[in-house]
């Protein structure tokens, strides 16, 4: 998944003064933002028609939440894995390229030159009709499609983060647009026994965006408490 939103200001998909599709400067990966834009309204269209519940993640749910974002690798969307055979069919059949995996918890695609992730299981929990079921119809460059809720989008992207990858600044943004939006005592409850979630959620202490937490691991006092 692509977890690393950057500074946006342009509207309508446009970020004003980027030259999308081309080179942002010498070791500087390209912006891909409107082509990803255009292949996750291409998708989502696909989708729709398919009749299968899903909603749009990752970085692309982040911009279609409000979050500033400029897009250099993919777009994610989550589904059950019932549904998988059904949707892979309605994908390839409108020119979708489908690849597997070495992972066993999503599918790979390809289409107009980006790459599409169809995620089965999120935050390590298989897509769930609950997960779906809070999922909020909103606007992606001018496309209405289903998009995991603030809570559930923070909650993945948490979970993604590993020694391999652990971009706080790149979730900044999000935290910071959406705070008031987010269940943090859930997200807490969730990842305080994982050190880099939690680490990230102690820097938001620090930063002021969330409240106060009692520090201390699950099933444990916190300073000056009585067990």
């Amino acid at each position: 998944m692509s977890h690393a939103p950057m500074p946006y200001p342009g509207a309508a998909g446009v970020p004003n003064g980027a030259d999308t599709g081309t080179d942002t400067g010498p070791g500087l990966p390209q912006d891909h933002t409107q082509a990803i834009l255009e292949t996750t309204k291409r998708v989502a269209a696909l989708l729709k028609a398919a009749g299968r519940p899903f909603a749009l993640a990752g970085s692309v749910a982040a911009f279609a939440h409000g979050v500033p974002a400029r897009f250099q690798h993919d777009t994610d969307f989550c589904l059950r894995r019932e549904d998988a055979p059904e949707v892979m069919a309605a994908l390839a059949e409108g020119g979708v390229r489908l690849r597997e995996s070495s992972e066993d918890w999503l599918v790979k695609g390809r289409s107009e030159g980006e790459e599409i992730d169809l995620i089965f299981e999120l935050a390590r929990r298989p897509v769930s009709n609950d997960l779906l079921a809070r999922a909020e119809v909103r606007s992606v460059d001018s496309v209405y499609m289903p998009v995991l809720a603030p809570t559930d989008l923070m909650d993945g992207l948490l979970a993604a983060l590993t020694e391999h990858y652990c971009d706080f600044g790149g979730l900044l943004p999000t935290a910071r647009v959406l705070r008031e939006r987010i269940d943090w005592d859930r997200l807490d409850r969730a990842h305080r026994a994982d050190p880099l979630p939690d680490a990230f959620l102690y820097l938001l202490e620090r930063l002021d965006i969330i409240g106060p937490r009692e520090h201390g691991l699950p099933g444990t006092p916190a300073p000056g408490k009585e067990p």
